[in-house]
């Protein structure tokens, strides 16, 4: 069996510094916003170049926060690619805010910056890109776009812990930037936790303060703010967990390198384009092919796991039926989420289950 992820493998090669961590914080008796913390923030700081990394609660709050943090909120709309998870969308609904969705470039999944200018009204207010599947935006085109109509442009950089634009991190792109640190993430902490990073002095206090009920002295509340913290245990599993992120990227790299090569002229199939200023960091390796369910079953009989990043796009949810955008609306976005099949990909795959699983998928397109 050819598992899709082994995180079980990846915190076991370092259980003994994540132990040494977790004993640490269980020792000093400091749980919240502690000493883990402040010290996770200045390294990841200094990992994305930028100035102020905040710890939160989970990568939709860091959006949400961010967002909340610029005073968007009711009447206002926030562009959002139609191709993505739906906690993109939901940070705009979260504040009030109206996700008006912008067709991909169908190559690389992201966001396709010579469309939003078109979904530019009045109201518009901010640009969330993101960096899906950990190949970085084309953020020069994005941040033209929007110094030309004086709107924010926020990074969901859930996907991206390490991946690089013309040379910049990701996290260091826009006004400001939301990570997640959910456990399959490259870099993952052992539960929910999250991350905004900015250069933006005043977006940083305001997000501290809105993570911490509103508050920057216990019992005095400035604001409506929220429980959104990041825990002092699961910043010491990221403190030790970024020391091996890079390594971890490259080993990502090298298989998708491996898939590439491989896969190139397997029958019917469609592999992720990467433009030259791109370095992604294969968060996801994603094939598309006319027959994913048939591709999947045939990978599923040789025992390799796979699964689907996504399956429905979010305007065909029903939790966006009041947007009232049916299928044929956005079809790009409904082609891509039709198609998609993720591969196994992560840094403790060996080579000989990459080689299997690029024979099992020419085998299966090909018959």
């Amino acid at each position: 069996m050819i598992p899709f992820l082994d995180l079980k493998a990846q915190n076991g090669a370092i259980a003994d510094e994540l132990q040494d961590a977790v004993m640490r914080v269980v020792r000093s008796g400091s749980y919240i916003l502690g000493p883990e913390v402040a010290a996770f923030e200045q390294e990841f700081a200094a990992y994305c170049g930028v100035a102020h990394a905040i710890g939160v609660s989970n990568g939709l709050d860091a959006l949400r926060l961010i967002l909340q943090a610029y005073e968007i909120g009711p009447g206002d709309e926030v562009i959002v690619p139609s191709n993505t998870y739906i906690a993109t969308w939901l940070a705009a609904s979260y504040v009030g805010a109206r996700p008006v969705p912008v067709e991909p470039v169908e190559a690389t999944y992201n966001i396709d910056p010579d469309r939003i200018e078109a979904a530019i009204t009045p109201r518009t207010k901010a640009i969330i890109a993101v960096d899906l599947y950990g190949q970085p935006v084309d953020a020069d085109a994005i941040n033209a776009i929007a110094r030309r109509h004086k709107l924010r442009v926020i990074e969901d950089a859930a996907q991206a812990q390490g991946a690089r634009y013309r040379g910049q991190i990701c996290g260091s792109l826009a006004d400001a930037a939301g990570f997640s640190f959910y456990p399959a993430k490259n870099l993952g902490a052992a539960g929910d936790a999250g991350g905004v990073t900015t250069n933006d002095a005043a977006l940083a206090d305001r997000v501290r303060v809105l993570r911490n009920y509103g508050s920057r002295v216990k019992y005095h509340n400035e604001v409506k703010g929220s429980n959104c913290r990041l825990d002092d245990l699961q910043a010491a599993v990221l403190r030790v967990k970024l020391r091996h992120l890079d390594d971890d990227n490259e080993r990502r790299r090298a298989i998708a390198a491996e898939y590439l090569r491989g896969l190139a002229g397997a029958s019917s199939l469609t592999l992720a384009q990467v433009p030259d200023w791109a370095e992604p960091i294969w968060h996801q390796f994603v094939i598309r092919h006319p027959n994913r369910a048939a591709l999947q079953r045939a990978l599923e009989a040789r025992g390799i796991g796979t699964l689907i990043h996504y399956p429905v796009a979010p305007h065909l949810q029903p939790a966006y039926a009041e947007l009232g955008l049916q299928r044929g609306a956005l079809p790009i976005s409904e082609r891509i989420h039709d198609e998609v099949l993720s591969l196994p990909m992560g840094p403790m795959m060996s080579d000989a289950h990459v080689r299997e699983v690029i024979a099992a998928t020419v085998d299966a397109c090909d018959a």
